[in-house]
């Protein structure tokens, strides 16, 4: 479609143009909020503030701790009583959205960026996007990778070191690589 821009082509899972003059001004206003959220000692009311100007949505007592990275930060919805402990990436190309009561461990990276798999296409340099779903009360362990386009249902616990390549249904504890359930949770 002539016309669509960059930014609705990413967010519709479309290839598109990651150094569209918007786009680098999107990353560059998340990049300069996340150094000053990185920069800032722990004062949770400062902290609050600026996480409500980096997230698209923001619940009630949110916790992210430093470092924290991001793409775009306006594309992270977050739920109330959300933790992401130390060294967490969201690569937000498109939606990440995640409910209430989460939980993220020390490591965790949640892609919602892709590439291309065939190589020609990929060096010509565009790239795609599909958005992430987590579910409320969701514990994900430490150094775990979930990949675009996954859905975790809410109630499940992802074991430490997972990657989540595909969804994972409600009331369960899954985890390896690629991370499958391992049991149902009652």
């Amino acid at each position: 479609m002539a016309g669509k821009t960059q930014l609705k082509r990413m967010l519709n899972g479309e290839m598109y143009n990651s150094s569209d003059e918007l786009l680098a001004a999107m990353r560059a206003n998340a990049r300069r909020l996340a150094e000053e959220l990185n920069s800032t000692l722990y004062d949770k009311e400062k902290r609050t503030a600026i996480l409500q100007k980096l997230l698209g949505k923001c619940g009630e007592n949110i916790d992210i701790q430093s470092p924290f990275l991001c793409d775009y930060g306006c594309h992270i919805e977050v739920g109330d009583n959300f933790y992401a402990n130390f060294n967490c990436i969201f690569l937000d190309c498109n939606y990440i959205r995640i409910g209430n009561n989460v939980f993220i461990a020390p490591n965790v990276q949640i892609y919602a960026a892709q590439h291309p798999v065939i190589a020609a296409e990929r060096i010509k340099g565009p790239e795609m996007s599909a958005p992430v779903t987590i579910g409320d009360n969701v514990w994900i362990g430490g150094g775990s990778i979930i990949c675009p386009g996954v859905t975790i249902g809410s109630n499940t616990t992802i074991g430490a070191g997972s990657v989540v390549v595909k969804n994972i249904p409600a009331n369960v504890v899954a985890a390896g690589n690629p991370c499958r359930v391992i049991r149902e949770l009652q």
